[in-house]
């Protein structure tokens, strides 16, 4: 678990990391949860500061409105009123939000995509998420699911995705999928980042999967700009760590894909494993109504 005391023109003032207890069930998760926060509470009062509101933000489906963890694998929540529960321990307006829509806004108004108006952001790691942020503020959709750019059907009876359907893009080109196929076509174990050292390296196997990769991922693209139509995409997570070795042949693929749709700028992300404790910072902002340069959020 992320934690940081934020100040409102995003500069992180504390951060802290804690276990979130998962494997003690969800009632642990939020214990701990609440715990924090009532201790980085604690933490800026003691540093002479005035918290003035809280932002959480989880994966999974989320509904902002209501404040609820629907579901989520990663933590167990089934229907978590989160929001409430840290705003009742703590008497501060809290907001609760989606952790890769929360990355998205902080990239959006802070990060890569400042001042691009229409961004969307995809965070590439274990799966494949993405935030479409419009003006700063990021699509929820209807039941709290907006986003799942990783499951695109890419690939048609392709690799089986978790969601269990097969050939979505996240079977296909998370980083997670980068090793699978690496290793079954090399018969050795390989993270994404060693296919992609590989790959520039000349190693043929290598080669074929981050062709294969780039060449999905431009697909999911492609299709996320023809329903948006942005200006900007932002590539985050620990596939974005490849750097131009990803961005330079996704870019030119995505062009060959283009027909009457502008081509977006394509550039990696600024914020790093910062954004989802900056995003949730701007959505407890958002939550207080905006406050002064002198008060904290948390």
């Amino acid at each position: 678990m992320k934690c940081a005391l934020v100040r409102p023109d995003g500069i992180t003032v504390h951060t802290e990391r804690h276990p979130t207890n998962a494997a003690r069930g969800p009632e642990a998760v939020v214990a701990t949860i609440l715990d924090v926060a009532e201790g980085l509470a604690g933490k800026a009062r003691a540093d002479g500061r005035t918290p003035v509101a809280a932002g959480i933000v989880v994966p999974g489906v989320v509904d902002e409105a209501r404040g609820v963890a629907v579901w989520s694998a990663n933590v167990g929540f089934r229907d978590v009123p989160v929001r409430d529960l840290v705003a009742a321990r703590l008497g501060l307006p809290t907001a609760l939000g989606h952790d890769v829509r929360a990355g998205g806004i902080a990239e959006a108004r802070l990060g890569a995509g400042r001042g691009a108006g229409h961004v969307l952001f995809v965070a590439i790691g274990t799966g494949i998420a993405a935030a479409h942020v419009v003006d700063g503020t990021a699509s929820i959709g209807a039941h709290g699911a907006a986003g799942e750019i990783g499951h695109i059907l890419v690939r048609p009876g392709g690799p089986r995705c978790g969601c269990g359907r097969p050939g979505c893009l996240e079977a296909v080109a998370s980083a997670a999928a980068v090793g699978r196929r690496y290793a079954d076509l090399a018969g050795a174990p390989a993270t994404a980042a060693e296919v992609a050292e590989r790959a520039a390296a000349g190693e043929p196997l290598a080669a074929q999967v981050w062709e294969e990769t780039v060449e999905a991922l431009a697909d999911g693209f492609a299709t996320g700009q023809a329903l948006f139509d942005v200006a900007t995409i932002v590539v985050g997570g620990g596939l974005a760590q490849a750097g131009a070795r990803l961005l330079d042949p996704l870019r030119a693929a995505l062009r060959d894909r283009m027909t009457f749709h502008r081509e977006p700028r394509l550039v990696a992300a600024a914020l790093g494993d910062e954004a989802g404790c900056l995003g949730a910072a701007l959505l407890a902002l958002d939550a207080a109504g905006g406050v002064p340069d002198t008060m904290e959020m948390e």
